[in-house]
């Protein structure tokens, strides 16, 4: 199993919890930095989201085609 698969596992069941997650340590870094690097942060953000989302247990009992 690859670091990748569990991060996915563990965030299967709280992709909630963890984009909210994502939306603080993001506005602490804004808060951090004046908002200097609010364009990179808020991309980085949604690549975060992306990848949670793509964690969510599946249907097929969490496999997903890649």
């Amino acid at each position: 199993m690859s670091i990748v698969d569990k991060v996915k596992e563990m965030f299967g069941g709280h992709a909630d919890k963890a984009k909210d997650a994502v939306d603080k340590a993001g506005d602490m870094v804004d808060d951090k930095t004046g908002g200097k690097y609010a364009d990179k942060v808020d991309m980085a953000q949604d690549k975060a989201k992306d990848f949670i989302e793509g964690a969510k247990p599946k249907s097929d009992g969490g496999q997903s085609a890649q």
